[in-house]
């Protein structure tokens, strides 16, 4: 069977299949990265269903999903940020389907809608730790600057800055 993948817009009812992914996603991706205690309070600020509705309704992310056959396999999410800068503020594929162009699709449509609102730059914040640095990189990212952000409880998210004009 030939797969298809789809890459479309989310709303309020999608904030389940989010935070569902994001729980499945992030203990791969940070276990040698972030301690237990950090990735559940990360996890708990940035994806219960209160955190995901307040960066809809208050913050302006826009989120996508990406299905394949139609099941849901990754999302991002993104907004305007100031002068033409905007932000993929979350980028997440299964591990059982990164590698397979998911990630890239994402990123495209992103792009896309920077572009069609009239958008110059795209930014990101990645863990300096995250061998996702290599795939933004072969996307076109640049590593802008590092930074270091206090987000509460004694943790800190140790990131680099990567951009890119679209």
């Amino acid at each position: 069977m030939k797969e298809t993948l789809v890459i479309r817009s989310a709303d309020f009812d999608d904030i389940a299949t989010i935070g569902y992914l994001a729980h499945q996603i992030w203990p791969v991706t940070y276990k040698d990265i972030l301690t237990r205690d950090q990735m559940d309070y990360m996890l708990q600020l940035n994806y219960s269903p209160a955190a995901l509705e307040n960066q809809i309704r208050k913050q302006h992310h826009q989120f996508i999903i990406a299905e394949i056959n139609l099941e849901e396999v990754g999302f991002a999410s993104f907004g305007p940020i100031h002068n033409g800068n905007w932000k993929l503020h979350k980028l997440y594929v299964l591990p059982s389907m990164q590698g397979k162009g998911v990630g890239k699709a994402l990123v495209d449509m992103v792009e896309e809608e920077v572009r069609t609102h009239n958008g110059a730059h795209l930014l990101l914040n990645v863990n300096k730790n995250n061998k996702a640095i290599k795939f933004y990189e072969s996307i076109g990212f640049q590593i802008e600057k590092a930074e270091v952000n206090d987000i509460g409880h004694g943790f800190v998210m140790d990131d680099y800055v990567m951009g890119k004009d679209v």
